[in-house]
């Protein structure tokens, strides 16, 4: 009967078995460095990108306070905005109101110096000189006659109000009316004329027949 011993040989087994283990081992050793290297990598770009995040909404907040400083400072200028307003609402209409009475102070006088030039011998209405002369070449019979004796022609009656001139008066006839209407026309202080129908009079002194007229006219001064 032969006999075997198989001890020795498990022995050797197990040694080959054991030597092959160690290899393993490093080669998990490895893969975990390079995987922790990697997550740290990852943690340290996260962190470099939450870092200028903040940096930037940092920025964002600042600017965002400054734009609300900005706008609370002009709120501060604007707040009086309306009493603003109604104080120089109420230093236009004071000056409005001086401007009409000084216009009503001096506006009769200054119409009634423009008819005393009308009606003066060697004068005339006040008028643009360009006017006139532009008139003359377009309409010569619209020009007033520089031989018209004013002394033909008197006012007997003046009345003014809001402007509204209204005037009575006796001429020797008819022409020289439509001389005093053709210069008034011209001037530059009265417009907007209308001649009311004239009538015929006899005179109680010279007995002469005369032309009673009356006219409006809108005052510009």
């Amino acid at each position: 009967m032969i006999r075997i011993n198989l001890l020795p040989q498990k022995k050797e087994a197990r040694r080959g078995r054991g030597g092959g283990g160690g290899e393993v081992t490093e080669g998990s050793n490895l893969w975990l460095a390079v995987v922790g290297g990697l997550v740290l990598l990852e943690a340290v770009g996260l962190l470099f990108w939450y870092k200028s995040k903040q940096n930037v909404l940092a920025d964002a907040m600042k600017a965002n306070q400054e734009v609300e400083a900005n706008i609370g400072s002009i709120k501060a200028q604007i707040a009086n905005h309306e009493e603003i307003k109604a104080q120089l609402k109420d230093l236009r209409d004071r000056e409005q109101a001086i401007q009409k009475l000084q216009a009503a102070r001096t506006g009769p006088t200054s119409t009634l110096l423009e008819l005393s030039h009308v009606l003066t011998p060697g004068r005339g209405p006040t008028v643009d000189r360009d006017k006139l002369e532009q008139l003359k070449r377009d309409n010569p019979g619209a020009v007033p006659n520089p031989n018209w004796d004013p002394r033909r022609l008197w006012l007997t009656g003046y009345n003014e109000a809001d402007r509204t001139v209204k005037l009575q008066g006796l001429a020797r006839d008819g022409e020289d009316v439509s001389e005093f209407l053709r210069r008034l026309s011209l001037s530059d202080y009265f417009y907007e004329l209308k001649l009311l129908p004239a009538s015929k009079t006899i005179d109680g002194i010279t007995h002469l027949e005369l032309v009673r007229f009356e006219l409006s006219a809108k005052a510009r001064y």
